[in-house]
């Protein structure tokens, strides 16, 4: 055996050259917070200025999405909005960035899970000019899609351009999303439950810290330029202690409009997708589906102008949305048909080829279906107080819920959406038994379905695992013997069994630790198999996570562990954690 003290090998000892600091990625989160802002103020911007061209004649930036657009002054002609703008973004799609069709989430996740984070950068600027023509010229689709993506690409883009590992990466991307939300929105904290639920594979301080700095700094921009007002306003009505959800006389009621928005979110997810299909099936020339689509959607916006005042399923539908939760729009059978309408109108603007998101249609959706059943109700039982506003408010997070997986979001949306936390306890049951229903009848949300179709499995359940937690000292094999690699002789394997318990000597050349060996138990000098390298150094008291991170980073093949403020020299490692007991601890964990 030889005793010399062996120092770490120069490779192991040279740090990650990728590792940046949290302060570094919190500085970064806050630029990419404020150039999502900023990205989504343009949005807007350009939203408004295509939307006055398209519908009024008019250069000008003012409009306010939440009031009714008065009728265009082309009459009829108004029905072709949806065309040229429609063909416009399907030749931006095809020759500059396919990934900028359709509503944006699904990019962004198959990002995350199947790219390492990476997007395009010519993704954001194609999807601003494809998402602020399609709703401008009155495809039925919303903007927070495209804001997701925008920022989402903003946080990619500079992560790759600082070099940072994936798991930063795919934060950054995170980050950009959330920020994303929070600046369309107004809503800081259902922006962190977004990216949280739906887009981080990892929730930990390391990946919550960048993404609130994120939305914290976009959600300041967009209040520099829009203000402070939430994003609907809400009409004051008596709410009797009848709605107050401790009254276990209401809950029947609350879970039985869960079962009716989980049904109509199952129907929306099922509509998008086979009006999508039935698209793509068509044997035609793209152009000439898209101007048939989108001259359909012209059609029914027209019409619904000359019978009920508003071009109810053009654009965002804000303005329909206020109008329900002002009471200004209560009849049932009108708000029914709107909801199937303008669920219509969003599946075909999808096929059709339109850029926007679904988070606006299913915010319209919620509040028609919503509308309609609280005003049936009053109808019915009018001595009970029933209002309409009340299920309104209600449907929204459910059907946002339900259908985008996001149960948690949409709940805390609604209250930072509309300012009204009167109605929270009775959205948390009715969103729940809607997400209930819908993952019954469709497991699959209206996201992560466009991907299963790809063969693209996103998972959807988060579990803490307890692996990582365990500490190090706990699972290593022990080291048993130090040898010089040349008193091992040939490096060929020695036949013996070893058993399942394995046992290991630290493999030496000079001053330097080479690796290990697995060793018989009662004879050390019969080794079974080769050497085991590179290796690196960890403590007894360390976590597994670090090790892992160390494995990752630097390729280690195994690690050697040291007592806890000892140096590393082979003499004083008591043991060896390898690849092989970290996969044994993770199927563990799953077992347990």
């Amino acid at each position: 055996m030889h005793e010399t003290a062996p120092t770490l090998p120069a490779a192991a000892a040279e740090p990650d050259n990728r590792r940046v600091s949290i302060i570094a990625l919190s500085v970064l989160a806050i630029v990419i917070g404020a150039v999502t802002g900023l990205g989504a103020i343009v949005l807007r911007y350009l939203i408004s200025f295509i939307h006055n061209l398209a519908f009024l004649g008019t250069f000008s930036l003012d409009y306010n999405s939440n009031v009714a657009t008065p009728p265009a002054p082309f009459g009829p002609l108004v029905m072709l909005a949806p065309v040229v703008g429609g063909l416009i973004v399907l030749w931006l799609v095809r020759n500059f960035a396919p990934e900028a069709k359709g509503h944006g989430v699904p990019e962004v996740m198959d990002a995350i899970y199947y790219r390492g984070g990476r997007i395009r950068m010519a993704v954001v600027f194609v999807k601003s000019l494809a998402s602020a023509l399609s709703i401008g010229t009155g495809a039925s689709v919303g903007r927070e899609g495209p804001i997701i993506q925008i920022g989402s690409g903003i946080g990619s883009v500079l992560g790759q351009m600082f070099r940072l590992r994936t798991w930063q990466v795919i934060t950054m991307v995170a980050a950009g999303a959330g920020a994303g939300i929070a600046a369309t929105f107004n809503t800081p904290l259902g922006a962190v439950l977004f990216a949280v639920e739906l887009m981080l594979p990892e929730f930990s301080a390391r990946t919550l810290i960048p993404v609130v700095l994120a939305t914290g700094t976009a959600t300041y921009m967009g209040r520099l330029a829009f203000g402070m007002a939430p994003a609907f306003q809400v009409a004051a009505h008596d709410r009797p202690e009848i709605f107050v959800p401790l009254s276990v006389d209401m809950l029947p009621l609350y879970c039985i409009f869960g079962v009716v928005t989980g049904l109509a979110a199952v129907i929306f997810i099922k509509s998008l997708y086979a009006i999508e299909d039935l698209f793509d099936g068509w044997k035609a020339n793209p152009y000439l589906k898209c101007a048939a689509g989108m001259l359909s959607l012209g059609v029914l916006m027209y019409v619904l102008l000359r019978t009920t005042g508003m071009y109810h399923t053009a654009g965002v539908g804000y303005a329909t949305i206020e109008a329900i939760l002002t009471g200004q729009l209560a009849v049932p059978g009108l708000l029914l048909l709107l909801f199937v309408l303008k669920m219509l109108a969003t599946s075909v603007s999808m096929g059709a080829g339109a850029s926007g998101g679904i988070f606006s249609p299913s915010l319209f959706l919620g509040a028609a279906l919503g509308g309609a059943f609280g005003g049936a109700f009053d109808l019915m039982f009018p001595h009970l107080g029933f209002h309409s506003v009340t299920f309104a408010l209600i449907g929204m997070a459910c059907i946002v819920g339900a259908s985008t997986g996001g149960a948690l979001t949409s709940i805390m949306m609604l209250f930072e959406m509309t300012g009204d936390y009167s109605v929270t306890l009775a959205a948390i049951i009715a969103v729940v038994c809607a997400m209930g229903v819908r993952k019954r009848l469709s497991p699959e949300d209206i996201y992560t379905l466009k991907l299963a179709r790809r063969g693209h499995r996103i998972p959807r359940e988060s579990r803490s695992h307890m692996f990582v937690i365990r500490r190090i000292g706990e699972m290593t094999a022990p080291v048993i013997a130090v040898y010089d690699r040349q008193d091992l002789g040939p490096s060929g394997v020695v036949d013996t069994e070893l058993g399942e318990e394995r046992h290991y000597a630290v493999v030496t050349e000079g001053r330097n630790v080479i690796g290990v060996v697995r060793v018989h138990p009662e004879d050390p000098t019969k080794r079974h198999g080769p050497i085991i390298a590179p290796v690196g150094y960890v403590q007894e008291s360390n976590f597994l996570q670090l090790a892992m991170t160390h494995m990752a980073d630097r390729g280690h093949a195994a690690l050697l562990v040291l007592p806890d403020k000892t140096l590393p020299r082979a003499e004083n490692v008591t043991g060896v954690l390898t690849r092989d007991a970290i996969a044994a601890a993770v199927l563990r964990d799953y077992r347990s």
